[in-house]
């Protein structure tokens, strides 16, 4: 069956897939809310082993998610890889960067012998959360702003953006108000998802006060993260779109992305219920006495990420467009691998469910029994 699918089906099934594992990743971004929260909710010693040990639990999930993210886009889509990794690339290595820190943090912040001190480690978590993910909602932010690069005949990139004579190499992605409000956006959103993760996942029954102050987190940065969701929104709705046409030509569009919505109204269901189960979320961890926000709100932005992420991709749409050259933008069917590569790949893609079903009977696994003081601060605690 899969051998019958043509080649634009094949290109489409492949970015849906690629925005699957973004969105799942904004999602996991609750590892990355929670620890830029820890010097806010957790006031001991002990809450703040409950904190840092509930995230240690699940801080591989971002980090390995974000890899085969890039994996699978450099399989499926390797025009589009080369040209922002290896254009890029100062963004993309400085959240990498962040990433590594994180790794390295949780690994020594209560070895024996550490010298730094755990404020230290804490301080690497913090910038994880904090301008990783910021920079990561920049660089998401150029599918819908575009990024100033040029591709010669031979796929070769050249990144023209410079300040003083300097090529910040798509740092200038983090200068652009609609950019930097998607990415504040995500720092605030994860910071929700993160207080709603450690009310899940933690035996507070002796830790009331902590459990008000994360209640008193999950509304607090939700209200931080409505002006920059309400601006994204109303700038994606007005703003000059990247068009293409039948013969492949790039023009500018207005209203583009609006009437993209009109078009793919399946796109405009995940952008509202996506939203709608984020406000359930916050609202069960908020204004109720319920653990299980974490679920709708998670759910939500896996929504709302798919709906970003694709919306700039389909229906003549440059997903990664050049503003110095809009003929050198980039879109799903000339950036893409061979049809023989992505079928082979559909092929592979078929064992998704069955990881998948994997991972959530480790995550069962893992929750079955809410993190106590004791867990905390055994010999193993991070």
């Amino acid at each position: 069956m899969i051998s019958n699918l043509d080649y634009v089906t094949l290109q489409q099934i492949w970015w849906i897939i690629c925005s699957v594992v973004g969105a799942i990743f904004l999602f996991l971004m609750f590892v990355q809310g929670g620890q830029t929260l820890l010097w806010q909710v957790a006031k001991t010693d002990t809450e703040s082993a409950l904190v840092v040990n509930s995230l240690g639990r699940k801080w591989e999930l971002p980090f390995t998610t974000l890899v085969l993210f890039g994996g699978a886009l450099f399989a499926s889509f390797p025009k589009f890889y080369s040209t922002s990794f290896g254009g890029a690339y100062w963004v993309w290595v400085l959240i990498l960067f962040t990433f590594i820190v994180q790794a390295v943090s949780y690994e020594y912040r209560s070895k024996h012998g550490n010298v730094w001190g755990r404020k230290t480690y804490e301080l690497f978590m913090f910038i994880n959360g904090s301008v990783g993910v910021l920079l990561i909602g920049a660089a998401v932010g150029t599918f819908y702003t575009g990024s100033a690069f040029s591709l010669n005949d031979m796929n070769q990139v050249t990144w023209q953006y410079t300040i003083a004579g300097v090529n910040l190499r798509g740092l200038e992605a983090a200068f652009s108000l609609f950019n930097l409000s998607l990415g504040l956006f995500l720092v605030f959103n994860a910071r929700v998802l993160g207080a709603l993760y450690l009310l899940n996942s933690i035996d507070l029954g002796a830790f009331s006060a902590l459990e008000q102050r994360l209640r008193k987190a999950v509304l607090t940065n939700f209200i931080c993260a409505l002006p920059f969701l309400l601006y994204v929104v109303v700038s994606v709705l007005l703003r000059k779109g990247f068009g293409v046409d039948e013969e492949g030509v790039v023009s500018m569009v207005s209203f583009k992305y609006f009437f993209n919505l009109l078009a793919l109204p399946h796109l405009l269901l995940l952008l509202l219920g996506g939203i709608g189960l984020v406000i359930w979320g916050v609202l069960l961890g908020a204004l109720k006495d319920s653990y299980k926000g974490i679920w709708p709100a998670g759910l939500g932005t896996v929504f709302v990420g798919l709906c970003v992420l694709c919306l700039p991709a389909f229906n003549g749409t440059a997903f990664y467009p050049s503003t110095y050259d809009l003929q050198s933008s980039l879109t799903i069917y000339n950036a893409s691998s061979s049809r023989y590569t992505l079928m082979v790949m559909t092929y592979v893609a078929l064992f998704i469910p069955v990881l998948l079903a994997y991972v959530t009977y480790l995550w069962k696994q893992m929750d079955s029994k809410k993190l106590s003081t004791e867990d905390a601060l055994d010999h193993e605690a991070y």
